[in-house]
Formats: C-alpha cells, structure tokens, sequence
C-alpha cells in the first residue's frame, strides 16, 4: 500500500484570490498542474521565493537513501549556463541570499533579495531546478562534502540522539532512517540514479512556487510561464504508510564517552490531519516549549539538572511524534528522567488550569503572528501549509481551534500519547544501567 499525499489536490487553470493566514493571497494553477502562490505583504522590501517539491525522504527506498538531500545539494554545483561560483554571485551580488532544505515529506529551494530583484531569483531558481548538469566529478566531490555532513551530526550528540530515536520509534521504515542518509548509501549515488529520480518526482503536480513580499501575481506567473513546458510531468509522489506504533518501552543507547548523557524521549502522535493535533500541540507548549514551561521549571529551574531541556510535536501525513529532549551530567540521567515522567503522569491525571491553557495558546498565537512579519517565515508556512493540506491557511480557523480546547482535552491527549507502554527511550553518551531507566519508565 501506498499514500499519496496530493491526492485531495484538485486540477484546473486558474488564478483566484484566496485569504491567507495574514494577507491576501492569490493562487494559479497552471496547465499541467504547476501551482503558484503568492501573498502581497505591503511595505516590505523584500520578496522571498520558494520552489517547494512534495518529495523527500520518507519517498525514497532503502538503497537510495538519502539522495533527495544529496540533489538538494547537487543543483547549486552547476547549470548549463552557470558555474557552482555563478549561481551563489548571482543572487549574493544583488544583496539577496539562496538556500534550500529537505525534510521527511518536502524539499525547498529558495532565495530572498529586494522586490526588484523578482526576476533575477526566478531565474537562478529556475535555472537550478530544471537545468542542473549533475556533472558525475561534481557528484563524487559532493560524496565527500554530505559524508562529512553526516559525520558533523554524528559527532554531536544533541542531534545525533534523534536519528537513534527515529529508528528506534520506525524501525526498517524510512521515517527510521536519516534525511541526510548513510555513509554506504551516499557512496552509492551516480548520476543515473539522480537523473532517474529527479524525473520520476520532480514532476508539474508535485511542484509549488510560492513567492510573499512585495511581489506582483501576474508579473510571477509571467516569469513562470516560458519555462512551464520544461518540468518533469508524471504521477505525484507517494510512501509507504507508517507503521503502526509498537508497544514497549523500548531503549537504545548509543555508548559514547562524552561529558553528557543526551537523551530522546518520543511518543507517536497523530497525523497533520487529525483534530487532535491541536490538544497535543497546546500539551507540547505546556510541557516544555518555552521557559515557563513545566519540565524547564521543575528541571532546570528548581533541580538545575540540565542547561536545556524541550519538548516538541510533529505532524506528518499519516502520523505524528511528541519528543522530549534534555542533555545532562551523567550521574543525573536516572533523576532527570523520572522527573520527567512525573511531570507526564501529573498532567495524565490532572488537567492543566485555565490559566495555564490560555498562556499555551496566546504563546503559540503570537509566536505566529511574530514569524509571519518575516517575508521568509511567511513563505514557509504558506508553502509547507499547501503541500501538507492542499491549501492556504487560514489562522482565524486555527485560533478558533486552539480556543476550542479545554483542560480536559489536554488531560485526554496526555492519557493517550504520553502511555509509558508507548515511550521510545534513546540515549547517546556514557554507559548506565539500562535495566534501571527502563524500570523508570515502566514504574
């Protein structure tokens, strides 16, 4: 079986204005299924630009994984008619910058500079996305450069816990493995292999160009047009459904001999779709997002166990995932993990006060409304909100829903995802009594 994210999206030629979380925006979608967006934010400079591709790691098979980052990497190393050198100069000689990500479910290239400069981001955009030379000297260079990338992140601790939770919370999956991939598989790229899938996934349907800023709608879809023909066209992108959520705890530890005890601490949640999410959300905010948080206060503040300690929620299509992560002294690891469940079992039986819920809520709502002053931060919202939902976002919808959520709602979702028979445990740092910590997350 296989998902198809894009299922829900429709079809047609059209251009239509449409309300955005905070601005007016207008939506076309071209012949052939390239949709544009764009949100006029009036008296700013600048224009942010994003190609978003609804394909990322959790689209790729085990031998290939990996390789939508390493071709997020490949397209900035040189197009037909720009050196690596000359597509940075390009956009960094007008004032802007260039930049792009991949995730589980999305890749993005984007770039900002000053709302004159439209065209010029559009076209090195353009230029990279559709015509990169994928030189096979560039690709073996590049192995070098993503193997050290990969090594960067194993050699610090802080990040490399999550991948061992990951796998641990997905195991034989591809939500388990790496975005940035493995050494082995990373060794094993060739440009056959990059060409092939570029064109299988980098299709009309699976593509969204969104631009926020001062920019003009139709001046876009203008600039946009000349190339239409010259993208991939093809089925969109589909996965495997996640797996269901094992029943454990479970733990590994990955020994190292580092002054810190790192730990992961994750719980599956629900899908990007599912009301609930909005509960879990507001439980994420109260837990540990923020320093007034209740694991930050009791941990750190009152304990003074850890320098760092947060909690965060993720959504994707058919499932989600509630993680709490804290670095510590070693000899602190088995205190700061039951204070951790504590806390879990305290808001397991009793709900949040009023005051509590409405300080989660108005966090998360000005957090919003500080993010989306940046032109950039707004164009990820309205890109990320599009592939993931197959539409604009509306925040008075969102309010509304965070408004709808009650103590007792709170209670109920930390009664059904923080279940310690559902708890993934993973540890990076100095050897410990694992039978111990996993009395710990039993008792």
């Amino acid at each position: 079986m296989s998902v198809d994210p894009t299922a829900r999206r429709g079809s047609g030629s059209r251009t239509v204005p449409r309300k955005s979380a905070d601005s007016p925006c207008r939506v076309t979608r071209m012949e052939g299924g390239l949709t544009v967006i764009t949100s006029g934010m009036p008296h700013r400079a600048s224009v942010s630009v994003g190609i978003w591709v609804a394909v990322g790691g959790r689209h790729e098979p085990a031998p290939l994984g990996g390789i939508s980052h390493f071709i997020e990497h490949m397209l900035f190393k040189g197009t037909r008619s720009r050196t690596a050198a000359q597509i940075s100069e390009a956009v960094e000689g007008i004032g802007g910058y260039l930049n792009a990500f991949t995730d589980e479910e999305h890749t993005c290239f984007y770039a900002r500079a000053r709302g004159r400069d439209l065209p010029v981001l559009v076209d090195v955009l353009l230029d990279m996305f559709l015509d990169s030379r994928l030189a096979p000297a560039e690709i073996a260079r590049e192995r070098t450069v993503v193997e050290e990338e990969i090594a960067m992140y194993r050699d610090q601790p802080a990040d490399h816990v999550h991948d061992v939770l990951n796998a641990l919370q997905f195991p034989g999956h591809a939500l388990g493995r790496p975005v940035i991939g493995s050494p082995r598989t990373v060794r094993s790229f060739r440009q056959r292999h990059l060409k092939a899938f570029l064109a299988r996934h980098y299709t009309l349907g699976s593509t969204t160009i969104v631009a926020t800023g001062d920019v003009d709608h139709g001046q876009l879809v203008r600039l946009l047009e000349p190339h239409r023909l010259r993208f991939h066209t093809g089925a969109s992108p589909v996965f495997d459904p996640a797996p269901p959520a094992r029943r454990g705890p479970r733990l590994r530890h990955n020994i190292r001999d580092t002054e810190q005890s790192h730990l992961s601490l994750g719980m599956r949640a629900c899908s990007r779709h599912e009301e609930e999410r909005f509960a879990l959300r507001l439980l994420s905010v109260i837990l540990g997002e923020n320093m007034s948080s209740r694991l930050f206060q009791v941990i750190r503040e009152r304990h003074g166990l850890t320098y760092s300690i947060q909690t965060a929620a993720s959504f994707w299509e058919d499932c989600g995932d509630l993680v709490v992560s804290a670095g510590m002294a070693p000899r602190e690891l088995s205190r700061t993990l039951r204070l951790v469940r504590q806390e879990f079992d305290r808001i397991r039986r009793t709900a949040p006060d009023p005051a509590e819920l409405e300080r989660a809520r108005n966090y998360l709502v000005g957090q919003h409304e500080l993010h989306v002053e940046s032109t950039e931060h707004h164009m990820m919202h309205l890109g990320e909100h599009w592939l993931g939902h197959g539409a604009l976002p509306c925040f008075d919808t969102t309010r509304s829903r965070l408004l709808a959520v009650q103590p007792s709602d709170i209670r109920r979702a930390a009664e059904r995802y923080l279940d310690p028979r559902l708890m993934s445990l993973a540890l990076v740092g100095p050897r410990t009594d694992a039978d111990h910590l996993r009395r710990i997350l039993e008792d």
